[in-house]
């Protein structure tokens, strides 16, 4: 099994400015937005990823649980807080795989270390995107660098001598 990230959803929405201003005037935009980022991180690190948003004061919700391009979105149902279900998480996932919570949720941070997982930071976790989007950058650089062949590194002489040589190989 992966490793596993779990996210508290809104609180890292309201620790990344530029969440925070997607959804001052857009709220799913900036949970579209969180998730795109992270299906980015979690195809580059190779890890799941979890983001789990609170539905605690939703009356009458339920719990669903959708896959979104490879990421795991969680709404949890009404009356169970994203502390709960991270916290059940962890129970179910720790003795098998190394498991990493992002909050900045103090008492949650100490029930996440209780627990026998890691916690960081929504700092950290800013620090570790732009790394993973240099990476990302430089490998599709990589990718898409023309391929080199024999003739970028020939003079034109004996590029035509070639040339003159596979033509009489090839009528031969």
């Amino acid at each position: 099994m992966n490793d596993v990230l779990i996210l508290d959803g809104y609180n890292v929405i309201n620790s990344i400015p530029e969440l925070q201003e997607i959804q001052q005037q857009d709220f799913q935009g900036a949970r579209d937005r969180l998730i795109e980022m992270m299906a980015e991180y979690r195809s580059y690190r190779g890890i799941d990823v979890i983001i789990v948003f609170d539905a605690y004061k939703t009356p009458r919700s339920r719990q669903t649980v959708e896959n979104i391009k490879g990421v795991q979105v969680v709404f949890t149902k009404e009356k169970m807080t994203a502390d709960h279900f991270i916290e059940k998480k962890i129970q179910e996932f720790v003795s098998r795989c190394n498991v990493m919570v992002v909050t900045n949720d103090w008492t949650e941070q100490m029930m996440v270390l209780g627990g026998g997982a890691t916690r960081i930071s929504v700092r950290e976790l800013q620090l570790d995107l732009g790394d993973a989007g240099k990476g990302i950058r430089e490998d599709t650089r990589k990718l898409e660098k023309p391929k080199e062949d024999v003739s970028t590194r020939l003079d034109r002489m004996t590029l035509e001598k070639l040339e003159r040589f596979r033509r009489n190989k090839g009528s031969g």
